[in-house]
């Protein structure tokens, strides 16, 4: 997969940019906060339709400007060419492909596959459940575009449930409504656990070769934390089984006017040598470990998408000695599109800077060096 082509309109603080990528290794250097990282999120944000920065995507206008636009053109590896853009203002995002509006961002994503690297990956580690989480449902998107609409789905009904336990006055409480609710939210929960078992066991098949190739030892594996056990999803009656735990907890939820149980509460964690690397690693060691937790995630793609990603790497380098800028800088294969961010040219080896465009970013303004 090749982004061929990126044009920016009014984003963060570029005003109008157009890219023709040709090389397969593109670098933007500058000092902080002039703009390098921007060039990033647009692509990530015309892959992902959201960014990895902010919550508020309005942030993503240009100061006093009233929309931004991100469009660009990409071959698949079938040798296809597509076009996507994203048109973000106030009233709200409209994306399209090959020049047709999608009415859902469901049968816009994962068509532009993308990795993004950066240094608040540390959080994928060190941060709450809930971060994780949305890492594992990002992730998952772009592998099949059906999961979006399943969480969405699955999130719907949650609110409907949640809402449906804080009304006042329980005299009215219909409790056949409520359990109609509760059994459609098994049925998503479980699809929704099953996937995120089957996404994760495909990454473990790669995490511990990946790891050893750039550190050099240790077995690292993942495990995804969920109320219900892996096991349990070969039970023919485990619907049942997960209804009578609602059951249980129904007076609690009454009480917490909340849903206590479900997939929106599940987590994963990593492990070095069977210790969990938040508590037990050191954060050389942590970062290593979700850089490999990236890696793999290629291998899934290139192994069970069939497609090569196109992979985002910010400011990472910088982080790193060289001898692990090497082993990451070697595993990545030549037919996938790289592109880096770096403050300081010195970041990266010479060879890679041969093989590479190179682009100057200062204050907004990106120019190409010849």
């Amino acid at each position: 997969m090749i982004l061929k082509s990126l044009e920016l309109n009014n984003f963060r603080n570029i005003s109008k940019v157009s890219f023709s990528f040709d090389k397969n290794i593109n670098i933007f250097i500058g000092n902080n906060a002039q703009g390098k990282t921007n060039v990033l999120e647009s692509i990530y944000f015309l892959a992902i339709t959201r960014s990895h920065r902010t919550h508020n995507e309005l942030n993503l206008i240009k100061n006093k400007e009233l929309y931004t636009k991100v469009s660009g053109t990409f071959e698949n590896d079938a040798l296809d060419v597509h076009s996507l853009s994203i048109l973000l203002n106030a009233k709200g995002k409209k994306v399209t492909v090959d020049n047709i509006v999608q009415k859902r961002i469901s049968n816009y994503l994962s068509r532009l596959n993308v990795i993004m690297f950066c240094p608040d990956d540390l959080e994928i580690i060190k941060g709450s459940p809930s971060i994780r989480r949305k890492f594992l449902n990002i992730e998952l998107s772009q592998f099949r575009n059906d999961y979006v609409l399943l969480l969405k789905e699955y999130n719907v009904l949650l609110k409907q449930r949640n809402e449906y336990l804080k009304q006042k006055n329980n005299a009215k409480f219909d409790r056949t409504y409520f359990n109609i609710i509760t059994d459609k939210l098994v049925s998503k929960n479980i699809e929704i656990v099953k996937i995120r078992y089957e996404f994760i066991n495909k990454i473990n098949m790669y995490l511990e070769n990946v790891f050893n190739d750039i550190a050099g030892f240790g077995t690292l594996k993942i495990k995804y934390k969920s109320f219900i056990n892996e096991e349990d999803l070969k039970n023919d009656n485990l619907k049942n089984l997960i209804l009578n735990r609602y059951n249980d907890l129904f007076m609690n939820e009454l009480l917490q006017k909340t849903t206590l149980l479900g997939c929106h509460k599940d987590d994963f964690k990593m492990y070095l040598n069977d210790l969990d690397v938040t508590e037990f690693c050191s954060q050389g060691q942590q970062r290593l470990s979700v850089l490999s937790l990236k890696l793999a995630e290629i291998e899934v793609f290139i192994k069970e998408k069939s497609t090569r990603p196109i992979i985002l790497l910010d400011d990472i380098f910088s982080e790193l000695d060289e001898l692990k800028k090497n082993n990451i800088i070697n595993y990545f294969k030549d037919d996938v599109q790289i592109f880096i961010t770096t403050t300081d040219i010195k970041d990266i080896n010479e060879e890679l800077k041969e093989k590479s465009d190179i682009y100057v970013v200062d204050d907004g303004i990106i120019t190409k060096e010849e």
